[in-house]
C-alpha cells in the first residue's frame, strides 16, 4: 500500500463506494455534476479499509440485566437471591455514575471484576505478547545515584522512570535464570562436569550482556532414598543445581549511557527439594569468630559455602569471576549489582559481603566498584550485627516488597529473635492496586517473580494510581497466575485468541504444544 493511500483522509461522504458492484450514483449526484474522480476515490476507500484492518477486534458488550415484568418480580427470600451479583445500582449509585468512586476510594467496591471498555481497550494492549520496552534515557552523569549512592534518596517514590527501567531489566535477569533452569533442571552439574561455563539454554532478554559464567549451589543435605518418590523427576532431589549466573555489559553504547560497565551477579530463588530443606535451618551461625561477630541463617551459609561434587561451591565461583572480570576491565569505570528473588536474594546478600571485604583489603589506590543488591521479595538473612556491617562496607541495598508476601516477613521476630532486614532503602508495592490481579491474590501470586515486575512495571508512588501507560505484558500473569488474574482479562484473552501456556505443556524452551510462547516463572 502507498504512502499516499496510507495517509488519506477517510472518506465520510454519502457517495456510494466505487468498490462496491451493487452500488449506483444516485441521479442527484450526477446532475450536479459531480463526477467521482477514480484516483482520489479509491484512495479515500482504500484509507478506510486499511483503518478497518487495522482497527483492533470489538470489544464485548456490558452485560445488560433485563428487569423482569412487575407479575414475574418474586417476593421475600427469592427476590433476594434473584438479585444478581454484579447489579451497582445499590452500590454507590450516583458516584458510580458520575466516576466519583476514583476519587473517593471509600466508596468503591472492594472486589468489582468489572472493567470499561477503555480499560479493556488498555487490557487489549496488554495481552500482547510483543515486547513494549519504554525508552530508555542516559544516566551517565547520575548512575552512582541509580546505583544506590544516598540510598536511592528521591528516586524511590515517586518511582524515576529511569529507575524503574533498570530495576525490571534486572527482573528480567532473573527470570532468564529461572527458565534456564526449569529447561534443563537435571543436566545443570553434567554439563559442568565437562567444562561447560554456561548454560546453554540461559538467553538473557538484555542483549547488552553476555553471561561469561554459569552458578551452581549445592547443599549440604541429601535426600534418603526412602523419601524420594518413584514418579517424581530425578532434579527434585538432586545435591545441586544450577542457580543463576555473571553477566557483564559488552554493548559500547550501553556502556556510554549507564556512565559505566556494569557487572551483574544474578540468583534464582527456591526450586529444590534439598532447597527447600536448607531454608528451614534457620538457627543463626556466626560469620567468624567473636561474640559480635554477624550471624545469618544455616540454611543460606550452607547453600553459599558448600562445594559440589564436580562443581567449587557458589562463593567461590562468585568471588573467583567477579574478580577476573574486574581485572579484565581494569581501568574502566565499574559497577558490581548484585540480584535475587526470594532465596537468590538471601544468597545475594551474602554474595555482597564477601565481594565488598575483598576488593577493600586488595589495599591497591584504585577506588574499589561500588556494589549495590536489589532484592525482590526476600526474605530475613542475618542479625543487626550483618546487616550493620553490610553499611559499613558500603553495600547498597534496595528491598522490593510486595505488601502481601509473607516470605519477606519470615523468620518472625517471635519465633526467632535476633533477625532483621538488611539496611537500605525500601519500595512497597500492593497488589491491589493492579488493574489485572484479584484483590484476593494469594500467597502464591503475591510471592511470584512476574506479579512484583507487573506491580513494580506500574509503580507510580504512593496513593497514586497504576501508571496508565505501564506496557508490561500480562501474558506471564496468565501462564502461572490464571487464578489470581481478574476474570475479565482472562476472557478477553480467550477473546483475542491467546491461551495461556500451563506448565504442563510448556516445552523446554519455553514454547507451548499451541504455538505460543509460554514464559516459565516462579516454581511458587
Amino acid at each position: 500500500m502507498s504512502a499516499a493511500a496510507a495517509t488519506a483522509p477517510p472518506c465520510h461522504s454519502s457517495r456510494p463506494s466505487p468498490l462496491n458492484p451493487n452500488s449506483r450514483a444516485t441521479p442527484a449526484s450526477i446532475a450536479a455534476g459531480n463526477k467521482p474522480n477514480a484516483v482520489s476515490t479509491t484512495r479515500r476507500h482504500l484509507a478506510n479499509l486499511d483503518r478497518l484492518l487495522v482497527k483492533p477486534p470489538p470489544l464485548p458488550l456490558p452485560v445488560q440485566h433485563r428487569k423482569p415484568p412487575a407479575s414475574e418480580v418474586p417476593s421475600g427470600d427469592d427476590a433476594e437471591a434473584a438479585t444478581p451479583d454484579d447489579d451497582r445500582s445499590s452500590h454507590g449509585g450516583l458516584l458510580n455514575a458520575l466516576n466519583l468512586s476514583t476519587f473517593l476510594p471509600f466508596t468503591r467496591k472492594p472486589a468489582v471484576d468489572e472493567m470499561s471498555p477503555r480499560s479493556l481497550a488498555y487490557m487489549q494492549r496488554l495481552l500482547t505478547l510483543s515486547p513494549r520496552l519504554s525508552p530508555k534515557g542516559s544516566i551517565a552523569g547520575e548512575w552512582r545515584r541509580y546505583h544506590g549512592e544516598g540510598g536511592w534518596d528521591g528516586l524511590l517514590d515517586p518511582l524515576d522512570h529511569n529507575l524503574r527501567r533498570e530495576l525490571l531489566r534486572y527482573g528480567d535477569f532473573v527470570q532468564a535464570a529461572y527458565t534456564a533452569f526449569h529447561s534443563m533442571p537435571s543436566a545443570s552439574e553434567a554439563a559442568a562436569s565437562h567444562g561447560g561455563q554456561q548454560h546453554r539454554t540461559l538467553v538473557l532478554p538484555d542483549r547488552s550482556y553476555r553471561p561469561t559464567r554459569s552458578l551452581f549451589a549445592s547443599s549440604s543435605l541429601t535426600i534418603p532414598p526412602w523419601a524420594q518418590r518413584r514418579s517424581a523427576p530425578g532434579w527434585l532431589t538432586q545435591r545441586t543445581s544450577f542457580v543463576g549466573y555473571v553477566a557483564v555489559c559488552e554493548n559500547e553504547r550501553e556502556v556510554r549511557r549507564m556512565g559505566r560497565r556494569d557487572i551483574a551477579v544474578v540468583l534464582r530463588g527456591t526450586a529444590t527439594c534439598p532447597e527447600w530443606a536448607e531454608n528451614l535451618r534457620a538457627s543463626l551461625v556466626p560469620l567468624t569468630d567473636g561474640d559480635d561477630a554477624p550471624k545469618v541463617a544455616k540454611g543460606f551459609l550452607s547453600l553459599y559455602k558448600t562445594p559440589g561434587d564436580h562443581v567449587p561451591s557458589l562463593s567461590a565461583s562468585i568471588v573467583d569471576e567477579v574478580k577476573r572480570l574486574v581485572e579484565l576491565y581494569k581501568g574502566e569505570e565499574l559497577s558490581i549489582t548484585i540480584v535475587g528473588h526470594s532465596l537468590g536474594a538471601s544468597l545475594a546478600l551474602l554474595a555482597a559481603d564477601e565481594l565488598s571485604e575483598c576488593f577493600s583489603s586488595t589495599g591497591t589506590d584504585h577506588r574499589p566498584p561500588p556494589i549495590a543488591v536489589v532484592s525482590f521479595g526476600g526474605p530475613k538473612t542475618g542479625n543487626r550485627a550483618f546487616a550493620e556491617r553490610l553499611q559499613r562496607r558500603d553495600v547498597n541495598v534496595l528491598r522490593v516488597v510486595n505488601v502481601g508476601d509473607v516470605v519477606t516477613r519470615v523468620p518472625a521476630p517471635i519465633a526467632r529473635e535476633g533477625y532483621v532486614h538488611a539496611g537500605g532503602a525500601e519500595l512497597r508495592l500492593q497488589s491491589r492496586d493492579s488493574p489485572c490481579l484479584r484483590p484476593d491474590a494469594g500467597p502464591a501470586c503475591c510471592h511470584d517473580l512476574e506479579a512484583y515486575l507487573h506491580l513494580l512495571d506500574g509503580f507510580a508512588g504512593s496513593g497514586r494510581p497504576f501508571r496508565a501507560d505501564a506496557s508490561r505484558s500480562v501474558a506471564r500473569l496468565l501462564t502461572f497466575q490464571g487464578p489470581s488474574v481478574k476474570r475479565a482479562y482472562v476472557e478477553r484473552a480467550r477473546v483475542l485468541g491467546f491461551e495461556p501456556a500451563s506448565p504442563r505443556t510448556a516445552t523446554a524452551n519455553g514454547a507451548c504444544a499451541d504455538g505460543q510462547y509460554g514464559y516459565l516463572a516462579s516454581p511458587t
